[in-house]
Order: C-alpha cells, then sequence, then structure tokens
C-alpha cells in the first residue's frame, strides 16, 4: 500500500520538511505526565505550562534540538533511611516534547509555585513582493 500525504500534492512544493515533521510529532511518545497547558496570550505569544510539583529548578532542563522544544525533569529518590506511612509520592522523571514552527523562539522559563512556564514568541516575517525576470534565450 501507498503512503499519500499531503506534502505529495502537485501545488505543495518543498513542503516535504513539513510532512516529516508531522510523523516525527505523531512519534513523541509523551504520556500522560505530567500534565500541561498551552496558551496564546497575543497573536505572536504562546505560553507552555507544566505542572511540575516536587521539582526544583536544578531538576529540570529545557533545551531545544532542531526545532523540538524539549523538557525534562529527574528527581532523586530522597527516601533512603525513612519510613512511610503511606508513600504515594513518587520520584519519577519525565520528557515532553513539543514541535516548534520555524520563526518561534523560546522567550524564557519561570518556575512558580509547582509550574514551569516556558514562553513562546513568534517572529512576523516581513511581507517581500519579489518581481522575477524573464530571460531571453
Amino acid at each position: 500500500m501507498t503512503k499519500i500525504s499531503f506534502a505529495s500534492h502537485p501545488f505543495l512544493l518543498g513542503f516535504e520538511q513539513l510532512d516529516r515533521l508531522v510523523e516525527r510529532t505523531a512519534k513523541t511518545g509523551n504520556e500522560g505526565y505530567p500534565p500541561y497547558n498551552i496558551e496564546q496570550s497575543s497573536d505572536t505569544a504562546y505560553r507552555i505550562t507544566l505542572a511540575v510539583a516536587g521539582f526544583s529548578d536544578e531538576d529540570l532542563s529545557i533545551t531545544l534540538e532542531d526545532s523540538q522544544l524539549v523538557i525534562r525533569g529527574r528527581q532523586v529518590d530522597n527516601s533512603e533511611g525513612r519510613v512511610f506511612l503511606h508513600h504515594g509520592i513518587a520520584a519519577r522523571q519525565f520528557q515532553r516534547s513539543f514541535v516548534l514552527a520555524d520563526g518561534v523562539e523560546v522567550a524564557g522559563a519561570n518556575l512558580e509555585n509547582g509550574l514551569l512556564h516556558v514562553d513562546l514568541q513568534r517572529s512576523v516575517p516581513n511581507a517581500i513582493v519579489q518581481n522575477i525576470e524573464i530571460n531571453k534565450k
């Protein structure tokens, strides 16, 4: 069976990378932890908020890898020598990935009250009209 994609349409030239991007996004394997919100605060600004209660800023890392925003959390299990009557809060690690469009940049990140906020800013490209000369042979 032949795979059909939107990038194979004859009017969409040069969109093969977008097709690969959609495939990669489908394979990110993000599970349900930690929960997150994505807000649009203006026409060009976005905010990703992750609920990371129990994580300190040293436990978290934010990287941009080939247009992919990757947020990782790794907690150290410090329960050694402690006696728990109930142990419901597990030290666990996570990785969340978000694919960013061209022109979207990370403006900053902050951690407050157990919420990690990552602010994104999209630059608006200038509209350019270009006349193409027709060469005579």
